[in-house]
């Protein structure tokens, strides 16, 4: 089943002193394109944190943001005067306000606590991973379930685009008829002799060269070949990106040798589903 490169995940846990909070956001992109947001005190663990989410997430722009709130006592806790009047002074700036209020929006600012401990504790280590690993699950699920929405949207596209290659398949030998008549009235308006022999050979050769049985066998190898890579066990979307522009390809080609304006306008059609399909196809993992 494929999935959506869009999903959101979120777990709070709380420890005896302090709530933390794990938000995970992705939208697409061409590869893994990663924004963290934590406190400075815990950039130690930033790279083994990016490096759970990537393998997980695979693709995506994906923004992590790490909270940590302060609910009790903590007595290595310190006020970090410089950074909270630097808060104060650019607050000032913005709006007037009273100091007592300055002060207190400024605490609330990332960094406005210090602490003097070196090193995260292990266990709430742990339970950043144990938010992380949550929040990565409820992404995923959500990746999935929009996957699921997707799949259906290419299954239906995927099943027009059947019909009209029937419908062109069908066409096709009132086409090459029409073009032979079209030929064979144009000699016959400039009323010239020509030899019927060589007539037949040219008309022939003319007649090949907008001849579409490969183009249409091709697609329809293509179309069924997309639609067993989206029922498979991973989700591949560059692959599938890639099928779809081989659709095109066969499709522009048919569109060019047809030669018949009825045959064109199902090629129309054609290329306005398969267009749908690269659009959606931009958001699939």
């Amino acid at each position: 089943m494929i999935q959506s490169m869009t999903g959101f995940g979120k777990h709070v846990v709380q420890l005896p002193t302090k709530k933390i909070t794990v938000e995970i956001k992705s939208l697409n992109s061409k590869s893994i394109d990663l924004n963290a947001r934590m406190p400075s005190a815990y950039r130690e663990k930033e790279l083994e944190l990016r490096k759970l989410i990537a393998n997980s997430l695979q693709r995506g722009k994906v923004d992590f943001n790490l909270y940590v709130e302060i609910t009790g006592d903590e007595a290595s806790g310190q006020v970090n005067e410089s950074v909270v009047k630097q808060y104060m002074k650019q607050l000032k700036s913005i709006a007037n306000g009273e100091d007592i209020q300055l002060l207190e929006m400024a605490l609330r600012l990332p960094d406005a606590m210090r602490t003097d401990r070196d090193d995260i504790d292990d266990t709430e280590y742990a339970a950043i991973l144990d938010a992380l690993n949550e929040a990565l699950a409820e992404i995923n699920t959500f990746r999935s379930e929009e996957g699921s929405v997707l799949e259906q949207d290419f299954l239906e596209r995927i099943g027009t685009l059947q019909v009209l290659l029937e419908k062109i398949v069908a066409m096709d030998p009132e086409r090459q008829s029409i073009v032979r008549e079209r030929l064979e009235k144009a000699v016959q308006d400039i009323k010239a002799e020509v030899d019927e022999n060589r007539f037949e050979q040219e008309l022939i050769y003319y007649l090949e060269k907008y001849d579409i049985t490969e183009e249409k066998v091709r697609l329809a190898n293509h179309l069924d070949y997309f639609e067993r890579t989206l029922k498979s066990s991973d989700s591949n979307g560059k692959k599938l990106g890639f099928i779809s522009q081989e659709m095109g390809r066969e499709i522009n080609t048919i569109g060019s040798k047809a030669n018949y304006a009825p045959m064109q306008q199902l090629v129309v059609q054609m290329k306005d589903e398969l267009e749908k399909i690269k659009e959606q196809m931009l958001n699939v993992l």
